[in-house]
């Protein structure tokens, strides 16, 4: 077996990085660990956001990952506003032009909202670094109209917020229905009925051309006609943060970026890693990239257990969660585009579970007020073998004594 790397360089800050750091410290990891962001904050969480943090319910101190006082207790050493400007085997050149040697470098830099061509101005936001957060959450009090343009999670979440805030809220999404290509039309036709039953102004199949500012707002320019408001937020997805890698011949996905990664989040120079939202896999003939912090927690763990000379545990199935509305959302799996649905629960009272079929098996599931469905679910997926869709649906028919069932 090669010799383990004695040190790590994170180039990021965020999720991925600090699951790495955290599991490295607890499993007895003693070389020395360096955090580098190009932000001027500690570690810090983001799925709070776009909910709690606009709100008003958590605040700044709330994000925090890693701390300073862990970080002393653990000897790691954070440096904030410390931005890279190259990578390479066994090495990390910052802006200033001061290197850091290591034996592994982790890239998890992330990933930046994407902008749309003539959307931007003084009213126009994009939300994914906590200064976007806090700039909308200030704006947020003096609005009486938002328009969100996207009807994903960051865009349904931010709507969701905004109406908390009792402001009126038109949200543009450019497919037929929110969120059509994870959940499928008859789980995304819910999430459109939801928004809407709270107030949203949801126009789906809008075709976004311009925004003027006027004396008072902005006017969006449509295919349908102009929509005005006091405050446009832009939510229309991201683009990934690989231009380190690309710079330093690290392979990439050519066609939607991000940088390739194995089993072990290795990336094709020796010694770099990258994991998280700016992480991504061979699949099929392309590549999947999975953008949410459950994926960036697991590849983070898995970066350190490769560093640590463990075997790489078995991939689990994708899974992420939303708040909206005072409901809790979560959703595992991938939905084949002609999966049959079986509902456990009730779709009208808004407390249910989607399972998606395949041939009989259970290929993912989408949760509404019931996460302690998702474990249960998640062992389905793993299971691979038809499951009895009556069982599915019999809310009195527990789920773990279902699959005890199966597997015997």
């Amino acid at each position: 077996m090669p010799d383990l790397p004695r040190s790590l360089v994170t180039v990021g800050a965020g999720q991925a990085a600090v699951a790495a750091v955290r599991m490295l410290r607890r499993r007895g990891f003693d070389g020395p660990v360096t955090v580098l962001s190009d932000e001027p904050h500690l570690p810090y969480q983001r799925p709070p956001l776009s909910k709690d943090f606009l709100t008003g319910e958590s605040g700044s101190a709330d994000l925090v990952l890693l701390d300073e006082a862990w970080a002393a207790a653990n000897d790691v050493v954070l440096r904030p506003g410390s931005a890279a400007a190259a990578v390479a085997p066994g090495e990390v050149v910052l802006a200033d032009g001061s290197r850091i040697d290591a034996d592994a470098v982790l890239l998890a830099t992330g990933v930046r909202a994407r902008t749309l061509p003539g959307l931007a101005g003084e009213r126009v936001l994009h939300l994914r670094t906590v200064a976007d957060a806090t700039r909308l959450r200030d704006a947020l009090p003096a609005v009486e109209r938002l328009a969100v343009v996207g009807g994903g999670l960051i865009g349904a979440e931010v709507a969701s917020s905004a109406r908390a805030r009792g402001i009126d809220v038109t949200v543009l999404e450019a497919g037929q229905l929110p969120m059509l290509g994870q959940l499928g039309p008859g789980m995304a036709g819910f999430c459109a009925d939801l928004a809407r039953d709270h107030g949203v102004d949801l126009r789906c199949g809008q075709e976004i051309g311009s925004i003027e500012e006027t004396a008072d707002g902005v006017v969006i320019r449509t295919a349908a006609g102009p929509v005005a408001a006091d405050l446009v937020v832009v939510a229309v997805g991201s683009v990934p943060n690989d231009e380190l890698a690309r710079a330093a011949g690290i392979a990439t996905d050519p066609v939607r970026g991000g940088i390739v990664v194995d089993d072990a989040c290795r990336t094709s120079a020796p010694g770099v890693f990258a994991a998280g939202d700016v992480a991504t896999r061979a699949a099929g003939e392309g590549y999947l990239r999975i953008e949410h912090v459950d994926n960036a927690t697991t590849q983070g763990g898995t970066v350190a257990r490769a560093l640590l000379g463990k075997p790489t545990p078995p991939a689990e199935a994708p899974w992420f969660w939303s708040d909206q509305y005072d409901l809790n959302l979560q959703f595992v799996g991938h939905a084949p585009a002609d999966a049959e649905i079986v509902i456990r629960g009730s779709v009208t009272e808004r407390d249910f579970t989607a399972f998606y079929l395949a041939d009989g098996c259970v290929r993912a599931a989408f949760a509404v007020e019931r996460g302690g469905d998702v474990p249960a679910a998640r062992r389905l997926l793993a299971l691979g073998t038809p499951v009895p869709r009556e069982a599915l649906a019999d809310d009195d028919q527990d789920l773990f004594d279902l699959l005890d069932s199966i597997t015997a």
